[in-house]
C-alpha cells in the first residue's frame, strides 16, 4: 500500500489528568505540551495514526465529553481575564471549519467568535500588513478563532501571486517578531496546521461537487489550488522554517480522519490552559409569579409563520 503523502506528522497528545479544582470539583490538570511542538521535529518516524474506525456514538461521546470540558475552559479564562487566539491553516478541504464549529458550539458566543476575514478591500491593501488582524485580537476573557489568518501572504499570496517578493520577504522578517509581541502582550496564541493527504483533500473536492450544500465551499481559488500541490507544500515548508517559533509552534493536526481530528485539536487546545472546574452550585429556581387576573390579547391577533411540518 502507498504511503500517503501528508504535510506532517503531529506528535499524538496523552489522556488529560484530572485533579480538584478550586471549588473541590473534578477538573482537567496540567497537560505535558509535546517537546517536539517546541523544538526542532523529532528525527524518528512518529507513530502511525490509528487503523481501527472511529464509530459514530464513540465520537459523539467524546465529543460530548469534551463539549463539558470546553465550557469549564472558558469559564476559567473569563474568570482569569486571560486572552486566547487560536490560528486555523491548512489545505483547502482540511477541515478546518468543522474543527472550528465544534469547538465553537458549545461556548458562550458572547465571549468567543470566529474571525473570518474575507479578501482585503483596496483601503486595506494600502494598510500596515496585520492592521486588519489586530482589530480582531481579543480582550481579557475572550477566545478568537482565525479561520485563515495573516498567514495568507505565506500561503495563497504567496502561490497565486497576490503579493511582491518583496511583500512576501517582509511577511517573513515580521511575522516571528509580530507573534512575540503579541505572546509579550499575554495572548495565548496557537497555531494549528491541517495535514491532509492529496488522495483525501481529492476525494472532499468531489464530495463537495456532487453537494448541493457543500458546493459554496469549493471557490474558484480552491480548483485553482487543486493543481497547484505542491507550489503549496513548498511555501508552507518555507512558512514553517521561519515562523515556527518556540514562543509561538506551529501544531500539525493529521486530517484525514475528520471525527479524529476534531477530538485530537480539542483536547490539544484544552491541554494549553491549565484550568479548574468553577461550575456554579445547582441553581434553585423561584416560583413561578402567580396569576392575577391578568386576560391576554387572543392568540388569534398574532401572526404565526406557516407551519408545514
Amino acid at each position: 500500500m502507498a504511503k500517503r503523502k501528508t504535510d506532517g506528522d503531529p506528535p499524538r497528545d496523552e489522556a488529560p489528568v484530572v485533579r480538584k479544582g478550586r471549588n473541590q470539583r473534578a477538573a482537567r490538570g496540567r497537560l505535558r505540551i509535546p517537546a517536539a511542538a517546541l523544538d526542532s521535529p523529532p528525527s524518528a518516524p512518529l507513530e502511525p495514526p490509528p487503523s481501527r474506525n472511529l464509530g459514530k456514538k464513540e465520537y459523539e461521546r467524546e465529543l460530548r465529553r469534551l463539549d463539558i470540558e470546553l465550557v469549564k475552559w472558558q469559564e476559567w479564562i473569563r474568570d482569569q481575564g486571560l486572552k486566547v487566539v487560536a490560528i486555523f491553516e491548512g489545505r483547502d478541504a482540511a477541515g478546518k471549519g468543522g474543527s472550528i464549529k465544534r469547538i465553537t458550539e458549545p461556548l458562550n458566543p458572547r465571549y468567543a467568535r470566529v474571525a473570518a476575514l474575507p479578501a482585503p478591500t483596496e483601503r486595506e491593501k494600502t494598510q500596515w500588513y496585520f492592521q486588519r488582524y489586530v482589530t480582531h485580537l481579543p480582550a481579557a476573557g475572550e477566545i478568537v478563532l482565525f479561520d485563515r489568518s495573516w498567514y495568507n501572504r505565506a500561503g495563497v499570496e504567496r502561490v497565486m501571486g497576490f503579493c511582491s517578493d518583496d511583500e512576501y520577504e517582509e511577511f517573513l522578517r515580521s511575522c516571528p517578531e509580530f507573534e512575540r509581541m503579541l505572546v509579550r502582550s499575554g495572548i495565548l496564541l496557537v497555531k494549528y496546521w491541517f495535514s491532509v493527504s492529496d488522495e483525501e483533500q481529492e476525494r472532499r473536492f468531489q464530495d463537495r461537487l456532487t453537494d448541493p450544500t457543500k458546493r459554496w465551499k469549493l471557490s474558484p481559488m480552491d480548483v485553482e489550488s487543486r493543481s497547484r500541490w505542491m507550489d503549496y507544500s513548498k511555501a508552507k515548508d518555507e512558512m514553517f522554517a521561519h515562523t515556527d517559533i518556540k514562543q509561538a509552534p506551529w501544531y500539525v493536526v493529521r486530517s484525514d480522519d475528520k471525527k479524529r481530528a476534531r477530538l485530537n485539536v480539542i483536547t490539544h487546545l484544552l491541554s494549553l490552559v491549565p484550568y479548574e472546574d468553577l461550575t456554579p452550585e445547582p441553581i434553585v429556581l423561584p416560583p413561578r409569579q402567580r396569576d392575577t387576573g391578568y386576560v391576554r390579547p387572543p392568540m388569534e391577533d398574532q401572526t404565526f409563520i406557516p407551519e408545514p411540518f
